[in-house]
């Protein structure tokens, strides 16, 4: 067990649980199309920490901040990747989440940022979720 955190774009919010709850396993389609990962990590307890912070800002209210479904606005990217750059991610700790990745997943967090421009800029929305 332990912390995993998924990025994906998608033409709307909801796109992912609606893609799974029509999922026929029998035939191995559903009638949404899946959304597109975009990047995942295994134990980033800052970045996840960074994602919550986020959310609570906007007012969220979910007790637990787990298989909430976030979306990230272009400002949001470009403050993501200011604090990236900076060392800013906000020391996180969880009982499944592991130690500080920082440095280990920077250049991946850059390349997500990249990736996350570019669905925005084609006009796909990118989301964060988390499960752990």
């Amino acid at each position: 067990m332990g912390l995993d955190m998924y990025a994906y774009a998608a033409a709307k919010a909801g796109q992912n649980t609606e893609y799974w709850e029509s999922y026929n396993f029998e035939t191995e389609k559903s009638s949404v199309d899946k959304p597109r990962e975009i990047a995942y990590w295994r134990k980033h307890p800052n970045l996840h920490g960074w994602m919550e912070d986020l959310y609570r800002e906007r007012g969220g209210e979910a007790e637990m901040f787990n298989g909430v479904e976030l979306e990230l606005f272009w400002e949001d990217i470009e403050q993501l990747e200011e604090d990236i750059t900076n060392g800013r991610l906000p020391s996180t700790t969880g009982f499944f989440f592991g130690d500080n990745s920082d440095d280990y997943y920077r250049s991946q967090d850059l390349e997500f940022i990249r990736q996350a421009r570019a669905e925005i800029f084609t006009g796909l929305k990118v989301f964060y979720n988390s499960s752990w």
